[in-house]
């Protein structure tokens, strides 16, 4: 696990270069996502009227390739963020390698159910 703010400090601590790639991702992801997020917000409560804000106009919007794109990189980015931030939670604090173990695969597990139902609903529309 590495605990480091800086890249140089990150280099030194990290035990592989996977976690050393984590680490980065990490804080690349989280800066994408904030500016992604920003965008989506604005474009969907300060760009459009209550009253222009409907089932029809949402699917009408997702329609276009574009914007299910854009989505699916938040979702994907988001679900990936997540799920790496609490395997680190986990790491931190759960002691017993069998009990981490569990719930590294119940948290994969719900992770990727939840990237599928947000997959097939992205398609569908």
């Amino acid at each position: 696990m590495i605990r480091a703010r800086t890249l140089t400090d990150a280099r030194q601590q990290a035990h592989s270069n996977a976690e050393l790639n984590w680490w980065l991702f990490m804080r690349v992801s989280g800066l994408i996502l904030v500016f992604l997020i920003l965008a989506h917000m604005y474009m969907t409560f300060l760009q459009v009227s209550e009253m222009d804000a409907t089932f029809d106009a949402v699917v009408n919007k997702l329609s276009s390739p574009a914007w299910k794109l854009y989505d699916f990189l938040i979702l994907s980015l988001g679900l990936m963020h997540g799920a790496n931030g609490l395997r680190y939670v986990l790491e931190d604090h759960i002691r017993s390698r069998p009990n981490r173990a569990w719930l590294k695969m119940l948290m994969y597990t719900l992770i990727g159910l939840l990237f599928l139902y947000g997959t097939v609903g992205l398609i569908a529309i």
